[in-house]
């Protein structure tokens, strides 16, 4: 089976900032959160774990598999979508025009932000990671969990599953709940 996970919650999601790729930790209820899918999730067998290099989703692997011998294997291409001079907006959707927001709004139409990466990067890498990672998994029968961000958990189940991009937002990942995906 291959799962997927969104990391805790941050103090940048409780102010609705966009985090993109800075890294931000988790703050106490985002720890708490990946407690309780310790608990939740126990039962759960994983045969390994692939996460983001950064610290919030790193500490939400860590916590969620906590007490269990499970490797941990961060690989960069896990990494959170980049939004590049958008990160740390507060509210974009409050900001009338704000370019940003179409990527939210109408993916497919999306264009990078300055110094941003545009989904067609997002997919090479993922896509890449799937075939490199998550395809040979499947054939071995391994039990994977994958923990990483919003946009790029998206394009692992919009690949994964062939959801086209108009409905790139579909998935709709809550923060530390497990899904399925094969």
């Amino acid at each position: 089976m291959i799962y997927i996970m969104r990391h805790g919650k941050t103090d940048w999601n409780a102010k609705h900032k966009l985090q993109g790729r800075t890294d931000i930790p988790l703050n106490e209820d985002g720890r708490h959160m990946a407690e309780e899918a310790n608990k939740e999730y126990g039962d759960v067998h994983f045969d390994i774990c692939y996460c983001s290099p950064l610290l919030r989703a790193k500490e939400t692997a860590e916590i969620v598999l906590r007490g269990r011998d499970v490797p941990i294997v961060v690989d960069e291409r896990l990494t959170e979508m980049g939004f590049g001079t958008y990160e740390g907006i507060e509210n974009s959707f409050e900001i009338p025009d704000c370019p940003i927001n179409e990527l939210f709004h109408h993916p497919e139409s999306y264009r990078p932000v300055e110094k941003g990466e545009s989904l067609e990067e997002l997919y090479a890498r993922t896509g890449a990671f799937i075939k490199e990672r998550i395809e040979p998994a499947i054939a071995q029968m391994q039990d994977v969990l994958i923990v990483g961000h919003g946009a790029m958990n998206s394009s692992i189940i919009c690949q994964m599953k062939k959801v086209p991009i108009e409905k790139f937002w579909s998935a709709g990942l809550a923060q530390c709940k497990l899904k399925e995906l094969v």
